[in-house]
């Protein structure tokens, strides 16, 4: 079957595990589902904050921004390697770790993620079908992307996956064509490198925002790579994830960066509409596109994530595609309520949104990938992971909750945020260290405890790699 022919047909399978007859796809898949996503709107407005927000000087943006990037992608794409072994989504593996009602937890602060990034996105791309001048208004752009974003998730995995190979080819191309109309027809300011000053706390705080762009990534991952056969390898998903996500996200986020520099003032869309001039009708209406894409993938792991949860209820319970079509619409009007609500104090409310994610999300993958490589080093029993009494998982993991409880509130003395700032973070001149204390302290307290808990060792029992049912 072509790619084109699995496109367009609609997908069957949920949260269960992909058989091994049904599994398909190359490493390649996931470089392309990644960068496609990330060439959009959303991704330069957060390469925007650099200088905006955190004002620092451009080169020092740049340096900070691929610092984040580069380290935060080795944690997202080290979920890349778990979906083509055990073949199942990674809010229902993550019960490998918490037990199937302590999933519940995360599995729960993931969705209101889901819900946040695609309001965000619908916002972003209303904004820049409204700033055309065709005759749209803002609250119809939204809808469009929406909607655009609703029909690829029903279709599922396959649609969504060659959306995002056609958006890598068309949405790069517009990304070089920007640049090089800023660079070469509209110009750069004469301050243009010397505006702003260095700063510590911005410095720090633009690497946390790369960083944690990434990081956000990791509940998806396993979504995407769940349908690959199991002979893929680890290093080919990992290195294909993250060079996919890793250029796909630094070089929108410097072209907000130079458009937050060198555009005027009134919103970082509207200014690289007047930056590119003759061809922001192209620029805008590919960039909104684009972010369809961003949207589908929030709304189908959403939606995944909503039929664990109930699966989780009912572990009987063996949810399709019309579930996941329900699932979808449901996600879609309270995102939809998020975005006309949220949208008239957008920047303020995302900048505060993705430092939030910061200290929720840190935890949870410190735990996710200590077990994974260290502890069970990829040996689950995926059958267990839909018992009704969770297996030898069990139905809470105390070490796991524990830690993950611990990893959230060692962070707090280390938050620098306008609602907020610890006393350790004031100290240190507002410096936000608070992702990496998380990382630091969550990884060997939960490897610790986890070692010595009855949930470990009747893991360790499971010493062949897991296959694909037939």
């Amino acid at each position: 079957m072509t790619n084109r022919e699995q496109a367009t047909r609609l997908e069957l399978r949920t949260i269960h595990q992909i058989a091994r007859g049904a599994r398909h796809g190359k490493a390649r898949d996931l470089f392309t589902v990644w960068f496609g996503t990330n060439i959009q709107l959303l991704t330069i407005v957060t390469g925007g904050l650099a200088v905006s927000a955190f004002r620092l000087p451009f080169g020092w943006a740049v340096v900070a921004l691929a610092i984040g990037n580069l380290v935060g992608a080795i944690f997202m794409a080290l979920h890349a390697a778990q979906g083509p072994r055990l073949g199942v989504p990674q809010m229902v593996q993550t019960r490998g770790q918490f037990g199937s009602y302590g999933s519940l937890l995360v599995i729960s602060i993931v969705i209101i993620m889901y819900v946040g990034f695609l309001a965000s996105s619908m916002v972003l791309g209303g904004q820049a079908l409204a700033s055309l001048g065709l005759g749209w208004s803002e609250a119809a752009g939204i809808i469009l992307v929406g909607v655009l974003s609703v029909i690829a998730t029903i279709y599922g995995h396959d649609l969504i996956h060659a959306y995002a190979r056609l958006v890598t080819y068309g949405a790069g191309l517009v990304l070089v064509l920007a640049f090089v109309w800023i660079l070469t027809v509209s110009g750069l300011p004469a301050d243009f490198l010397t505006r702003n000053a260095f700063n510590v706390s911005g410095f720090l705080g633009t690497i946390s925002i790369a960083a944690i762009w990434q990081i956000s990534y990791a509940p998806y991952v396993s979504d995407y790579s769940r349908y690959m056969p199991q002979d893929t390898g680890a290093k080919p998903a990992f290195w294909a994830s993250y060079w996919g996500c890793t250029l796909g996200s630094f070089l929108p986020m410097i072209l907000g960066a130079v458009v937050a520099i060198a555009g005027p003032a009134g919103g970082l869309v509207h200014a690289l509409a007047v930056l590119t001039g003759p061809i922001a009708p192209l620029v805008l209406i590919v960039f909104s596109i684009a972010i369809a894409v961003s949207c589908a993938m929030n709304l189908y792991c959403g939606a995944l994530s909503t039929l664990t949860v109930g699966q989780t209820l009912m572990p009987s319970w063996a949810p399709g595609a019309p579930a996941r079509t329900i699932a979808t619409l449901w996600l879609f009007g309270i995102a939809l309520a998020v975005a006309f609500l949220s949208k008239d104090s957008f920047l303020a409310n995302y900048e505060g949104f993705v430092l939030l994610l910061l200290y929720v999300l840190v935890p949870w993958t410190a735990i996710n990938l200590v077990d994974y490589y260290l502890l069970r080093r990829g040996e689950y029993d995926v059958a267990a992971f839909f018992r009704q009494d969770g297996g030898i998982y069990g139905l809470i993991n105390t070490p796991a909750v524990i830690c993950y409880v611990l990893g959230i509130l060692i962070q707090i003395p280390f938050v620098a945020t306008k609602l907020y700032t610890g006393p350790i973070a004031h100290s240190m001149g507002g410096v936000d260290l608070s992702w990496l204390v998380g990382l630091l302290i969550t990884s060997p307290a939960y490897y610790w405890l986890a070692r010595s808990s009855p949930s470990h060792r009747a893991g360790s029992m499971v010493t062949a790699p897991v296959s694909a049912a037939p």
